[in-house]
């Protein structure tokens, strides 16, 4: 039986307020792109923290990306996962080159086997790119960096380009171990979701 954590909406709020320090002095971004559904409540609040006295609000762009686990039972397919691509930025847009020498923070919500991330990393790497040689402007440099909530102590299936990103510009509030997260956003039952999360000792 797979052991379940249960996390409040608290417990995300305070994750992301002692993360705020570090993503400021070490990742120091002025984008954010959140991987829907899991990253979109921790930037917002994340968005909170990181706002500097007299300077706007850093903005917030979405991603949507779906991961499907192959069972091996098809020969076809390839053993391990698959993105798809849900929500992406429009290369054609401001949004794709709003991004082009920024330092940019993607967030999600849990580092599982890192397949989606390193899918994110290496194809908004390589749009930017794409994106800065269409307009000239291949002299400036984009830095990534991310922040999740929660980094399970596994083996990864998936790998960071070392090209986008090296290990300093990776941050988790929280190691744990290969157990299932309950997040308050998927909960039906907001209330019963915190009680569970009080049975196991969770700070509300």
């Amino acid at each position: 039986m797979v052991e379940k954590i249960y996390v409040t909406y608290n417990q995300v709020h305070k994750l992301c307020q002692n993360s705020a320090e570090r993503i400021l002095n070490d990742f120091n971004p002025n984008l954010m792109i959140a991987i829907g559904g899991g990253g979109y409540v921790p930037a917002r609040i994340l968005r909170s923290f990181l706002k500097k006295p007299g300077n706007p609000n850093i903005p917030i762009q979405a991603i949507g990306l779906s991961l499907y686990e192959s069972l091996g039972t098809d020969p076809v397919e390839q053993p391990g996962t698959k993105v798809t691509r849900t929500q992406w930025l429009d290369l054609s847009s401001l949004e794709m080159s709003n991004l082009i020498g920024k330092n940019v923070l993607i967030v999600d919500e849990v580092d599982d086997t890192r397949t989606t991330l390193e899918y994110a990393v290496r194809e908004l790497q390589k749009d930017v790119e794409e994106a800065q040689r269409k307009l000239g402007r291949e002299g400036e440099k984009t830095t990534f960096s991310i922040f999740v909530l929660h980094n399970k102590d596994k083996k990864k299936k998936g790998e960071l380009p070392k090209s986008a990103i090296n290990e300093s510009m990776y941050l988790a509030a929280v190691t744990v171990g290969d157990v299932w997260i309950c997040y308050p956003w998927e909960a039906t039952d907001i209330e019963e979701h915190d009680r569970l999360s009080r049975e196991q000792g969770g700070e509300q």
